[in-house]
């Protein structure tokens, strides 16, 4: 099997501490290594359609949630992983673009529901197959089978890190 750049790095750390087990460091710097790679593809992806990852993801939120396409911005920052503030910022840009709308929600004063605007459910369409694109072109390497490995694989070290 060809070697990659971690190869190296993991040989010149048994090379110089060969005691250590360096394969959990292996699987963590590509899993990092990795992460930028995608990261980058996604924006790639997105981009033709003027949308940034982090839009894409509050999108996604609110559309797979099915019609009415809506969610109280409290729990749409939970499903995206992200702060109250940071939500905010996001729905205020993505409002600005016609892309989502924003109400007061009806059971709670304080509170504000978040929908996707039609233009705005045709642009979240157009970008999950982007996404998908992508996805599909990161793992070209690997086949069917071993992607869903690889994705058990990787669910195992999700929730045990939580």
């Amino acid at each position: 099997m060809k070697k990659d750049a971690v190869d190296e790095i993991l040989e010149q750390w048994t090379e110089e501490r060969p005691e250590l087990d360096t394969a959990s460091l292996g699987v963590v710097i590509r899993v990092m290594t990795l992460y930028k790679a995608f990261y980058g593809q996604a924006a790639s992806a997105l981009a033709p359609l003027g949308l940034e990852v982090f839009e894409y993801d509050v999108m996604s939120a609110l559309r797979r949630q099915g019609a009415p396409f809506a969610l109280a911005a409290s729990r749409l920052a939970t499903e995206t992983g992200m702060s109250g503030g940071a939500m905010t910022n996001r729905i205020d840009r993505l409002e600005k673009r016609g892309l989502v709308s924003r109400a007061r929600d009806a059971n709670d004063r304080r509170g504000v529901t978040v929908s996707l605007t039609p233009q705005g459910r045709t642009v979240i369409n157009k970008a999950i197959q982007l996404r998908l694109d992508a996805a599909d072109k990161g793992l070209i390497g690997i086949g069917a089978r071993e992607r869903k490995q690889l994705a058990a694989l990787l669910r195992k070290i999700v929730l045990t890190n939580r």
